[in-house]
């Protein structure tokens, strides 16, 4: 007589689980950058691309690709051959002789010494595309009521921890904090910081005018600043807090402020602008901090280590493409509607927010035509990668 009660109440429980879990849709698989060969011929707008440029480009990955060859940071497939140290070697030896800014003579360099492969996530060949630039600003070496926004060095209690080193799935993902009372702690994030939770220690580089052009400084990751003075400073990426990043440009469209198909880096810089007194908030709510370092010399370095070039240079997502390939871009133009941006570029550097097999981040130089083309840039397209062949192959 009490039983029947108990069964009939299991047997409707695991009823009405079992169709909860049929309704749930199956977890997308890993994300896994897959190559299929193509052809020359497959690139829309080859022969009409300017490959002097890109071979230029390239040469700067040539010292690190002859030293190394071509790995990423090992989130790709095993069975994927970027080319042997020996492979890369040859190339860049024979790169060397093209004569500099012969288009023809660069052209079939890349066709004789390299073969075309199709990217894809998991046969996905569509992704994202965005745009990068360096900001000049306005700072100066001591701090006064017009400037008065920090920006930071490397602090020397951040510690970064390579995951790959304690289990082989973890390889390609890094950490970072700090150490408090023997616990390794996430470190501060931005509204921590912005707050003053690093003020006395003597990390300020330099200070700046405003705070939102700050903000943008982070997420390019390098700028310019002309300081009172009369002098100049070249400021780059040194590090990040290691909080994950957070668009806040999803942020505003939660919050209704834009929607989503007017959301530009003008649209949001207009917004914050617009409303000082909620700006600060919104920019809390992307807890990723920078950190930066001076740089003398050649500017600005990407990730790879080398100087970048504009339009040239692309980041990637480097656990799944390496730095120093060539890679044929085709994706829509910011600027001018329905036409394509078809161009050979170079994976030189990366980015928090550039993730997946098929993401890049094209780096447009310096001044407000960069900072324009590169906020307008967020547009669908696919890439192709250039790998090269075997020395014997590529005599035949």
């Amino acid at each position: 007589m009490h039983r029947q009660p108990r069964v009939r109440l299991r047997v409707a429980v695991f009823s009405a689980l079992f169709f909860l879990a049929a309704c749930v849709a199956p977890a997308p698989p890993p994300e896994k950058l897959m190559l299929d060969e193509a052809r020359f011929t497959d690139l829309k707008g080859w022969s009409d691309d300017h490959q002097a440029e890109a071979l230029a480009a390239f040469l700067r990955s040539c010292p690190s690709l002859e030293l190394t060859g071509a790995s990423n940071s090992g989130k790709g497939d095993p069975d994927i051959g970027f080319g042997s140290r020996a492979d890369w070697q040859t190339a860049c030896a024979e790169a060397k002789t093209v004569p500099a800014g012969d288009d023809a003579a660069s052209r079939a360099f890349f066709e004789q010494r390299f073969r075309v492969y199709e990217a894809s996530n998991n046969g996905q060949v569509q992704g994202l595309f965005t745009g990068y630039y360096v900001p000049e600003l306005k700072g100066s070496l001591r701090k006064s009521p017009q400037f008065h926004v920090p920006l930071y060095r490397v602090p020397d209690d951040l510690i970064t921890a390579d995951l790959g080193l304690f289990r082989d799935d973890w390889k390609g993902i890094h950490i970072a904090g700090k150490i408090e009372k023997n616990i390794f702690r996430p470190y501060d994030d931005r509204a921590a910081i912005d707050k003053g939770a690093l003020a006395g220690r003597n990390l300020e580089i330099v200070y700046v005018n405003d705070p939102v052009d700050a903000f943008f400084l982070h997420i390019q990751g390098s700028g310019r600043i002309t300081l009172d003075d009369g002098g100049a400073m070249n400021i780059g990426y040194g590090a990040s807090n290691g909080r994950q990043y957070v668009a806040i440009g999803k942020e505003l469209v939660a919050h209704g402020a834009l929607t989503k198909d007017d959301l530009t880096m003008q649209s949001i810089r207009a917004w914050l602008e617009a409303h000082p007194n909620d700006a600060q908030a919104i920019m809390d709510s992307n807890p990723s901090y920078v950190f930066f370092r001076e740089i003398k010399g050649d500017f600005p370095l990407g990730a790879e280590g080398v100087a970048l070039t504009p339009e040239r240079s692309l980041a990637v997502d480097h656990r799944f493409i390496p730095y120093g390939v060539p890679v044929w871009l085709d994706a829509g133009d910011p600027m001018q509607t329905y036409k394509p941006l078809r161009q050979l570029m170079v994976a030189q550097d990366t980015g928090g927010a550039i993730t997946g097999p098929v993401r890049g981040d094209i780096f447009f130089g310096f001044g407000k035509d960069a900072a324009d083309r590169a906020g307008a840039m967020k547009q669908p397209g696919h890439y192709y990668l250039l790998l090269p062949k075997p020395p014997a192959v590529a005599e035949n």
